[in-house]
């Protein structure tokens, strides 16, 4: 295996990703995959695809002695913020309060981003296979720094900027040694190691305000910049797998993947106390059952369901993330022996869901380990603008070409429908709404020898 590591190590220059589908996570990790909704536990969709999304199916594939596949995803999310906050210091007199509010809608400038994969599937025998994989599989991001400058009211010469000059960038990546052991020709089992890698940079300018002079408008009393730079950790979980072939005919697989906890250092400053504070941001535990069906030699159709564990993972739970049912459904069609055709469905409810009525004053919330706590509204104002995990419902398209008998290329294609969330303060105190529409386009080249 010495030259497979090195092929992947060598691959492994860590180019900066940030996306988010289901929640922070991918639907589908490889283009076959992908290309089908990101379908993958409960019947075979590649060998590569197999190391991430089921292990056990890597013993299913007639590959030669190995399969190598490498490529990557251009991501293209279009997120769009706006935000409202109340000035007025007596919320409940007769006037209409004085508002920080963002000019329309304000586009993030993070619209592009390349996702590296690279794998090897070894088949010692009938039975045993051993793989190995690296994967951009979480990640998110924002960047208003240069947005949203407003002379608030006009002509006041007091500036605000109602995003705080937001930026985050979260990036994880796994490398996922598998292997697979058919027990006979019906089931077969599977397990991986996932050693994975994040990183982690979130910023704001964080101020504190206090009345002006008796009148009404607030000022910041005292600002500053609240990011600590980029942090990085690495952390370890697991994964296992289950799969159930009926004569080529009918599938059927389960697979649990474990939590990986992860801690970034030094990562922001919270209270402007000039101490940058650790943050917890721990990958959720996942299961999934699936079913395929292969009624003819050139069609196959297999639906997913699985259950992403987001309000019991450290920091996700705390922002008040919950719990997502993701359901994927794919097909492949082959009109010719060198040709196959995908297309499917991905959807799963967002984490972050509409809220009215949030508290905006008590500070209750803790995050770990920040030395700050916050209000239910400052919180679903920091996942709207910072983190905004909300898309929901994607159509997905790909296809195989087989050029030689060992090699061929995988394509796919994802459209996430625009989505929207909108969080509501009491009191009439504020408002933040987020909008995404998500492109994204994958390749892998793959060589069979």
């Amino acid at each position: 295996m010495k030259k497979e590591l090195l092929v992947i190590s060598s691959i492994l220059t860590l180019v900066p990703f940030s996306f988010a589908t289901n929640g922070d996570n991918l639907i589908g990790i490889g283009p076959a995959s992908r290309g089908m909704g990101g379908i993958g536990a409960g019947m075979p969709v590649g060998p590569i695809d197999s190391i991430f999304r089921n292990p056990a199916w890597m013993s299913y594939f007639n590959t030669k002695k190995f399969f190598l596949s490498f490529g990557g995803i251009l991501f293209m999310p279009d997120v769009k913020v706006s935000s409202k906050m109340l000035v007025d210091d007596n919320p409940s007199s007769s006037s209409t309060g004085m508002y920080m509010a963002t000019n329309g809608e304000v586009k993030s400038a993070a619209d592009t981003f390349m996702v590296p994969e690279v794998g090897i599937v070894h088949k010692v025998n009938e039975r045993l296979a051993f793989g190995i994989g690296a994967f951009g599989v979480s990640g998110m991001g924002v960047d208003f720094r240069d947005k949203d400058l407003m002379e608030n009211p006009p002509g006041s010469g007091y500036y605000t900027n109602a995003l705080s000059k937001m930026h985050t960038t979260f990036q994880f990546m796994r490398l996922t040694p598998a292997v697979a052991y058919k027990i006979n020709e019906m089931i077969a089992i599977g397990a991986a190691l996932h050693i994975a890698w994040g990183s982690l940079d979130m910023g704001a300018e964080m101020c504190e305000f206090g009345d002006s002079d008796g009148d009404m408008l607030y000022s910041p009393t005292r600002c500053w910049n609240a990011s600590g730079g980029q942090s990085q950790d690495f952390g370890l979980g697991a994964s296992i797998g289950v799969a159930v072939n009926f004569g080529d005919f009918i599938y059927g697989g389960l697979y649990y993947q474990s939590p990986v906890s992860m801690k970034y250092k030094n990562v922001f400053d919270s209270n402007g106390d000039g101490k940058y504070e650790d943050m917890k941001l721990q990958q959720p535990q996942e299961f999934a059952i699936g079913l395929g069906v292969k009624p003819l030699e050139n069609l196959k159709l297999g639906f997913d369901v699985r259950w992403i564990d987001w309000s019991g993972a450290d920091g996700y739970g705390d922002f008040g993330w919950e719990d997502q049912w993701v359901f994927a459904i794919g097909t492949e069609y082959k009109p010719i022996d060198n040709l196959a055709l995908r297309v499917g469905w991905n959807y799963g409810k967002t984490p972050i869901r509409d809220k009215d009525n949030l508290d905006p004053m008590t500070h209750k919330n803790s995050i770990p380990n920040l030395d700050r706590k916050f209000s239910d509204f400052e919180l679903y104002w920091f996942n709207l603008v910072g983190f905004p995990a909300i898309a929901e419902h994607h159509l997905t398209l790909g296809l195989n070409w087989k050029i030689t008998p060992n090699f061929d290329i995988d394509l796919s294609y994802v459209y996430a429908f625009e989505s929207d969330v909108t969080a509501k303060a009491a009191y009439n105190a504020g408002e933040v709404s987020a909008k995404m529409v998500q492109h994204s386009i994958g390749i892998g080249l793959n060589w069979s020898f």
